[in-house]
């Protein structure tokens, strides 16, 4: 028997159902977090007048950043760890600090 499942991106504001994953950096941190489309608008806005004003910086979207493959590599092993284990994981988006721990216990 053929069994599906399916991972639903949970906003982090608000527990709704999230649209987008969105990527930032801020004072040297690198931070993910998952929006509705709603809330994913109300971030663009409020970070459009600081946009506008700073200078852009390193990745432009051509390229990877130094160092991304070997990240995806592993987050790619992470997740066919996870699902050979039959955990609920998305095939895209962040995987949950609670699944990277069980990867690094198992390995």
């Amino acid at each position: 028997m053929a069994s599906r499942v399916v991972a639903l991106l949970t906003d982090d504001l608000d527990g709704s159902e999230a649209e987008e994953t969105i990527s930032f950096s801020l004072e040297s941190f690198s931070y993910e977090i998952d929006l509705s489309k709603a809330h994913v608008q109300d971030l663009r806005d409020a970070l459009e007048p600081y946009v506008k004003a700073a200078r852009r910086t390193g990745r432009d979207g051509r390229r990877r950043a130094r160092g991304s493959t070997t990240d995806g590599d592993q987050t790619k092993a992470i997740r066919d760890w996870a699902k050979s284990q039959k955990m609920q994981i998305s095939d895209r988006g962040r995987v949950s600090a609670e699944i990277r721990d069980a990867y690094a216990k198992a390995h």
